[in-house]
């Protein structure tokens, strides 16, 4: 994630947990987000450099219209400061922060074959168990890593996979 989108999203946390709207401010966020991802067109809109900043300004105003108040101010900040296209991103650093207040921590599990529900909530209760966090673990399937897992929490990547040896392996030899 970019710098600036940390910051915004820090800001945005920071004022919603003073003002104790943690939640309200977390959905309406991602409801302003998944707005634009669902929308190529808006997405454009935003992300135009051509397009002047007022006009943005006035179309993230009205879509927000309604919404909570703190996001709604956000939203037209971020569009003046010409960060628009980054909402995205600021919703996601967002969810981070969200998360880790509320002492979870999400988990992306990629493994060779699909997992049985007993094998994922195993896994799952280990890391658990191993971060005290508790786990959202989203789950999927790639052949390719032929055995093993990734597991990928944030910016934390831990590859287990055969596919991640056997490169490890050929970089090893090559590079001696």
């Amino acid at each position: 994630m970019a710098v600036a989108e940390r910051l915004y999203a820090r800001a945005l946390f920071q004022a919603a947990e003073e003002q104790g709207r943690v939640e309200a401010v977390h959905a309406d966020l991602c409801a302003f987000a998944d707005a634009v991802a669902g929308s190529p067109e808006l997405a454009a809109f935003l992300s135009n450099p051509e397009v002047e900043t007022a006009a943005k300004v006035g179309v993230v105003g009205e879509i927000s219209e309604g919404g909570d108040m703190l996001v709604h101010n956000f939203l037209r900040l971020v569009a003046e400061k010409g960060r628009a296209g980054q909402i995205p991103g600021m919703r996601d650093e967002l969810q981070v922060l969200v998360d880790r207040a509320q002492g979870r921590v999400a988990v992306e599990l990629t493994t060779a074959f699909e997992l049985s529900d007993d094998e994922a909530f195993s896994i799952v209760a280990q890391i658990e168990q191993a971060s005290g966090r508790t786990v959202e673990a989203s789950r999927t399937v790639d052949p390719d890593l032929v055995g093993g897992m990734i597991l990928q929490a944030g910016s934390l990547r831990v590859d287990a996979s055969v596919r991640g040896r056997l490169e490890r392996l050929r970089h090893e030899l090559v590079t001696r």
